[in-house]
């Protein structure tokens, strides 16, 4: 088989790949160099597939030794960044089949699995998510199966205290983001703390940034971004990781609004409680919004 047979052999499985790089690693930008060196290995490694085995399972064990590589490079560096979660990143929803569960991609699940060891994250999204039996994840990743389900329950108690997002029903998700822009334009920072559960949080990842609740959020927005300026800050309504989400564009000296960051919003009942911020503008591209705003 020639390279562009094969190229087009895999690239069915080209988008799942890519989520589950995600997963394992948290990044979009590190999970576009995962598989672009697992469909690099894949390509190398072709003579040795057997048509017998399933394409995607192949596929996938090459792609979670990749990440497992990644992950070893990665805690190479000061502890502290890891621990921090420098690297974690929003997933467009863009890139999601229409198949993909909500609690499979959610930002809270993300960042969790980010703190189990490298192993137990594997396990845990080859059995839970992946749903692959005992066998396939022992020979996937060249452990015993004992050691597998070993590996299983204790990262199944590392994600014990983690709650899955409950959506609003009846589009009051919605209701509930609009009002926020409705607030935020205006720059009535009392009418944004009344959207936000009492113990709201919002973390910033690459910054480890985080302000607990709702009045200290409220200080935040009217102090920090543009200076508390919040008009000057143009909200563009998108979606990550199965959840609502705002683009933020700044104005610049030219009157031009350009992108300032993305904000990822969590809700409980008809509040927010969570805000999770990503100050990165190359992440505009990704979700397919415009450079910049009139």
């Amino acid at each position: 088989m020639d390279e562009q047979a094969f190229a087009l052999l895999i690239e069915p499985h080209r988008r799942a790949l890519h989520l589950h790089c995600y997963r394992m690693l948290g990044s979009l930008h590190d999970a576009d160099d995962a598989l672009q060196e697992t469909m690099l290995r894949a390509w190398k490694g072709s003579d040795r597939y057997e048509p017998h085995a399933q394409l995607g399972t192949w596929l996938h064990t090459i792609a979670t030794n990749v990440c497992l590589t990644a992950i070893a490079h990665r805690r190479a560096r000061p502890a502290e960044l890891v621990e921090d979660l420098e690297h974690l990143q929003p997933y467009p929803d863009r890139l999601l089949d229409d198949l993909v569960q909500r609690e499979t991609v959610e930002l809270a699940f993300i960042t969790a699995i980010q703190l189990l060891p490298p192993k137990q994250r594997a396990v845990l999204i080859l059995r839970d998510v992946l749903e692959w039996s005992a066998r396939e994840t022992s020979e996937a990743l060249g452990d015993s199966i004992a050691a597998v389900t070993s590996a299983l329950q204790r990262a199944r108690v590392g994600l014990a205290g983690t709650r899955p997002h409950v959506p609003a029903p009846g589009g009051r998700e919605l209701a509930l983001v609009k009002r926020f822009m409705t607030a935020w334009d205006a720059v009535d920072v009392d009418g944004l703390v009344a959207l936000l559960t009492e113990d709201a949080l919002m973390t910033m990842p690459p910054e480890g940034m985080r302000v607990a609740s709702a009045q200290a959020i409220g200080e935040f927005f009217g102090s920090v971004p543009q200076g508390g300026r919040l008009d000057e800050i143009r909200l563009v309504r998108t979606s990550a990781n199965r959840q609502p989400a705002l683009a933020a564009y700044a104005r610049d000296a030219d009157g031009k609004h350009r992108p300032y960051g993305l904000m990822v919003l969590q809700f409980e009942g008809d509040l927010i409680a969570g805000i999770v911020g990503f100050p990165d503008p190359r992440l505009f591209e990704r979700f397919g919004l415009p450079s910049e705003q009139a």
